[in-house]
Order: structure tokens, then C-alpha cells, then sequence
């Protein structure tokens, strides 16, 4: 049988044509896996994954890094604030008291000086001898009034525990001196009142001023004169007792 092609050379065309697309496709996919196998290549690429690999690590971590750092210091920030009113509040408590302590020891330094001349009286009182009598007791110096060398609250120091603890000490009440004035008819007398006098806790440096003999009541006596200050006693030396009042 006889066939007759009207199309002459279509059909080794198209064969050709696919067979020629077929081995194009071949050669390329061949052509990648023996470029693969080349150990230049295969490193090239294992390195270049590392550094991706090492490079979204440490942008992870420092990513984490710098949310934990940023989270410490929020709450750092909250904290001193916070520590910065408590240390504010610590500071005006601190002031308080020491302006309290302050005043405190100004009325105790007036306080206490209530009680110098009945302590004076008293101890003259009891020292003194038979046949011997006191005429006057007055004051020889200017003043006893207390003088205060506290710093104002607004200073501060460099040592500001040991300087607020001198503050406090530095209240200098000037020493009450006084005169003594007296007769006696025996001068053993006036040597055990001299010693007696200074054997108390509250009267120190007793000295003999002048001395002489002089008629009174058509009698000889000896007057003296004599000096001394008054001294803070110890606390063991001062005895307290309850003061009552009876209502009725």
C-alpha cells in the first residue's frame, strides 16, 4: 500500500524537535549534579548556611539580649524612684528628730539650772558648823544664762553622725561662781566648812578669799570670805522623790 505525504519532512521535524528539547533538559540536569560533586562548591555552600545559621542566632540572641536589658532597666528606673521617696522620707524624719533632740536638750539645759541655787543653799546649809553663821551668798560672775552652739538644721557636714553628736554636747552653760560670807569664834570651824563644802557632789574649788577678826555684839569673831563654783553631779549623787497632792 502506497502512502503519500502531503507534508513533506513535519513529521521528522517534531521528532526531531522533541528529541532535541529531551536531550537539552538531559544535559542541563546532568550537568548540575557533576557541578555538585565539586568539593570547592559543596564548602562554598555549607559555608555560606553556616553564616546565615550564625548570623539569625546571634541576631536572636542579641534580639533577647537587649528585650531582657531593656526590662531591667524599666524596673531599675521604678526601683530608685521608689528608693529615691523612701530615702527623701528618711532624710525629713531624720531632720525632725534631730530639730526635736535639738530642743529637747535646750529645755533640759534650762531645766536643770532650775535647781542650782536650792542646790547650793542646801549644801551650804548643811556644811556648815556650830558657832559659825553665813551673812551673804551672791553670785560672782556676770551671768549663768546657757549659750547654744548647736548648728541651724539647714547646715550639714562631711561627718554628719559625729558632727550631730557634738552639736548636741556643745550646750556650754557658763559655771555659776559665788561668794560666801560668813563669822565664826573658831577658825577650826571655818577649815571643816572649807572641807565640807568641797567634799560636795554639787560645790567644787572652794577657796578662802580673805579673812579677818572683827567685834560683833561687843564679841571677837573672825569673817571670811570665800569662793567657789558649782559643779554638775553625777546621777548616782541626785536622789528623786514622788511629788503627791492630796485632793480634797
Amino acid at each position: 500500500m502506497i502512502e503519500i505525504n502531503l507534508h513533506p519532512g513535519s513529521g521528522k521535524k517534531a521528532k526531531v524537535k522533541a528529541q532535541g528539547s529531551g536531550v537539552s533538559l538531559k544535559g542541563l540536569a546532568s550537568g548540575a549534579l557533576s557541578r555538585i560533586k565539586d568539593p570547592f562548591l559543596i564548602g562554598a555552600v555549607a559555608t555560606a548556611a553556616l553564616a546565615v545559621l550564625l548570623v539569625g542566632g546571634m541576631y536572636s540572641y542579641q534580639h533577647a539580649k537587649t528585650t531582657s536589658v531593656a526590662d531591667q532597666l524599666q524596673k531599675a528606673t521604678q526601683d530608685s524612684m521608689q528608693y529615691a521617696i523612701v530615702i527623701q522620707q528618711k532624710r525629713s524624719a531624720e531632720a525632725q528628730r534631730d530639730s526635736v533632740v535639738r530642743q529637747v536638750k535646750l529645755i533640759e539645759s534650762f531645766d536643770n539650772k532650775r535647781y542650782v541655787w536650792p542646790h547650793i543653799m542646801d549644801e551650804v546649809s548643811r556644811a556648815l558648823p556650830p558657832y559659825t553663821w553665813i551673812t551673804s551668798v551672791t553670785q560672782s560672775n556676770a551671768t549663768d544664762a546657757p549659750v547654744s552652739r548647736i548648728p541651724a538644721p539647714g547646715q550639714k557636714d562631711a561627718a554628719k553622725g559625729k558632727n550631730d553628736a557634738a552639736a548636741l554636747d556643745s550646750l556650754i552653760v557658763p559655771q555659776v561662781r559665788f561668794k560666801i560670807v560668813g563669822n565664826t569664834v573658831d577658825i577650826q570651824a571655818l577649815t571643816r566648812f572649807m572641807k565640807l563644802l568641797e567634799a560636795s557632789p554639787f560645790i567644787q574649788d572652794v577657796q578662802l578669799d580673805r579673812s579677818g577678826l572683827m567685834i560683833v555684839d561687843n564679841k571677837e569673831v573672825t569673817q571670811f570670805q570665800l569662793s567657789a563654783g558649782y559643779q554638775t553631779p553625777d546621777s548616782s549623787a541626785i536622789r528623786t522623790v514622788p511629788v503627791t497632792l492630796s485632793v480634797r
